[in-house]
């Protein structure tokens, strides 16, 4: 599904416009910086050169399973608290419509609304703290945790991928920046 990495990107967007903007990052580019960011323990991150590839900042970094894996995960975070509500939903719509998914990819995303992965489904897919800090990031931006259930959702994602508070929390800061 070569349109994943579309979808994604449009709904991280949608959901963070003005953090992506400002930044001048696509959604992808920013789901990669904050887990830089995550996973720089306390050093500052580093920046990508201009032209350059390979780098976090570069969206053709993350793979098609990789962003599959992200997109997964903004879909479960997305129903942590029972429903995927109307904003939600819109969002999601929207972002299917910019990335102009098809039919197979249409299905195949509906098929994971109506059951959505588990935290462990994720978590057994995630090959090294990096990739880890990427899907937590993804999660983190899919939702504003303010149900109990998202905060829990959230927490336990963060100890199924091994990530301490600390990197936790830089994600949360690279948030408020």
């Amino acid at each position: 599904m070569a349109e994943v990495k579309r979808v994604l990107d449009a709904l991280v967007r949608s959901r963070r416009g003005g953090l992506a903007a400002s930044a001048a990052l696509g959604g992808l580019a920013l789901i990669a910086g904050l887990a830089l960011r995550a996973t720089q323990h306390g050093a500052p991150a580093a920046k990508a050169s201009p032209g350059s590839s390979g780098t976090p900042f570069d969206a053709g970094a993350l793979s098609d399973d990789e962003a599959t894996l992200c997109l997964r995960i903004m879909v479960a975070a997305s129903a942590a608290d029972g429903v995927i509500d109307a904003h939600e939903r819109k969002r999601l719509d929207a972002a299917v419509a910019e990335s102009g998914l098809d039919l197979a990819g249409r299905q195949w995303l509906a098929r994971e609304l109506e059951d959505p992965a588990t935290i462990d489904e994720i978590a057994d897919r995630v090959q090294d703290p990096e990739a880890g800090a990427r899907v937590y990031a993804a999660a983190r931006l899919a939702i504003d945790p303010d149900t109990m259930q998202e905060r829990t959702f959230l927490r336990m994602l963060a100890e199924a991928l091994d990530l301490d508070e600390a990197a936790v929390e830089r994600v949360e800061s690279g948030l408020a920046a």
